[in-house]
């Protein structure tokens, strides 16, 4: 099934949803900051998710809860002519508990940790909701919006995780949006997947001095990062890797009996990465097995366990698939140049599960994403440009009945 978008844009039911749009911009940046100023840190999405959950009941979607795992969902309801089409936006941010959200405001650019990453996707959803409903617009395919919950760092995608593997409608999902990041130029269409794991080297330990020669777990720690440092990894696919934090060790004057290092492996390739992954278990087994050989073990061993704290599969979306085909049509209409690129989202659960995928930018412009400087700017028009684009993408995704 194909839906004509430059038939969707032209018609008088878009265009009132554009009217809608233009009218409730100010709506819709007060909800940016009405969202941005309850705090959502991670595994602590609770207060915000409830406040989007009224946000929802107030807009009449169909069967609002919140699930098992934290996610926000609520059903716009079309013909039902296929499966669902999700469209969804995170509810956590990166800032630990006790950071301040304030918004401050200067001209039209507002600056608050958070600001675009990802509380503009929430207000986005809720701007395409009343845009629909006041333009009568009803969709070939049932609309199941989410505020999910875990998408950053060791959130590990555990909210849209939860969603296609447990979650009440994870067998009626023929399409997925993140709405997540600013620029619409820029579509998703490749997972970048990762690994990420805590590797620990214990031993006996023992005084600096008297217990000199004994095996040390941190020059098994060593050989692991020395071996790392000398991988080859592709560059198409694109593959990576990272050791990153590092602890363990009691004093300056006592071997340690245990060592640590957290390690990020990535690739735009489900193979290479766990080509990867099986590279550095070997090295992990290289590196017990020459500090054992090389010290004294009469006190105990060296050990090694791999602990994986994250798991964000590859995958990919077709540019021939519907929903990249929607993007590609819809983007120029509004003065966008639509290319294609890599990242890790949100997104990355259903490519890999083979269910066509997609991030899609919020609009506007800003920066310092992450950092307690993010700002955004919600300039009318081109931030209406972006609101545009992006419902014009998922109708012509979900289609737009006459």
């Amino acid at each position: 099934m194909t839906y004509d978008v430059a038939e969707i844009i032209s018609s008088d039911a878009f265009k009132k949803a554009q009217d809608i749009l233009r009218r409730q911009h100010d709506l819709f940046v007060e909800e940016i900051v009405e969202l941005t100023e309850i705090p959502a840190p991670p595994f602590k999405e609770e207060r915000r998710a409830r406040h989007y959950e009224q946000k929802f009941r107030e807009l009449g979607l169909d069967g609002v809860h919140r699930d098992e795992e934290g996610n926000v969902l609520g059903v716009r309801r079309g013909r039902g002519n296929g499966q669902m089409i999700v469209v969804a936006a995170h509810l956590d941010t990166v800032f630990p508990e006790g950071t301040d959200c304030t918004v401050r405001r200067e001209g039209s650019k507002l600056f608050a940790p958070g600001v675009g990453d990802d509380t503009r996707g929430l207000a986005v959803l809720l701007a395409f909701i009343r845009a629909l409903d006041g333009a009568g617009i009803t969709t070939e395919q049932d609309l199941l919006f989410v505020g999910d919950v875990g998408e950053e760092g060791k959130g590990d995608l555990r909210g849209i995780r939860y969603l296609f593997t447990k979650g009440k409608y994870r067998d009626q999902i023929a399409g997925f949006f993140t709405v997540d990041g600013l620029s619409l130029e820029e579509i998703t269409t490749v997972a970048v997947g990762s690994y990420r794991y805590r590797v620990s080297f214990r031993g006996p330990g023992g005084h600096s001095l008297s217990a000199f020669g004994t095996v040390n777990p941190a020059y098994a720690l060593g050989t692991l990062l020395d071996g790392m440092s000398r991988f080859e990894v592709p560059e198409t696919p694109r593959t990576t890797y990272c050791a990153s934090t590092f602890g363990g060790g009691t004093s300056i004057n006592a071997i340690p009996e245990e060592v640590w290092v957290e390690i990020d492996l990535r690739s735009e390739g489900q193979k290479e990465l766990d080509d990867l992954d099986t590279a550095m278990r070997s090295l992990v087994d290289r590196a017990v097995k020459v500090e054992n050989a090389r010290a004294d073990i009469s006190d105990g061993a060296i050990s090694a366990e791999i602990t994986q704290i994250g798991n964000r599969p590859a995958g990919a979306t077709a540019h021939d698939s519907r929903i990249a085909q929607a993007a590609f049509a819809s983007l120029p209409h509004f003065g966008f140049e639509p290319s294609t690129g890599a990242s890790s989202t949100d997104a990355n659960i259903p490519m890999s599960l083979g269910i066509p995928a997609i991030r899609l930018g919020s609009g506007g412009t800003g920066g310092r994403a992450h950092s307690l400087d993010e700002w955004i700017d919600v300039e009318t028009e081109e931030s209406l440009r972006g609101l545009y684009a992006g419902l014009a993408t998922i109708l012509g995704t979900a289609g737009m009945a006459e």
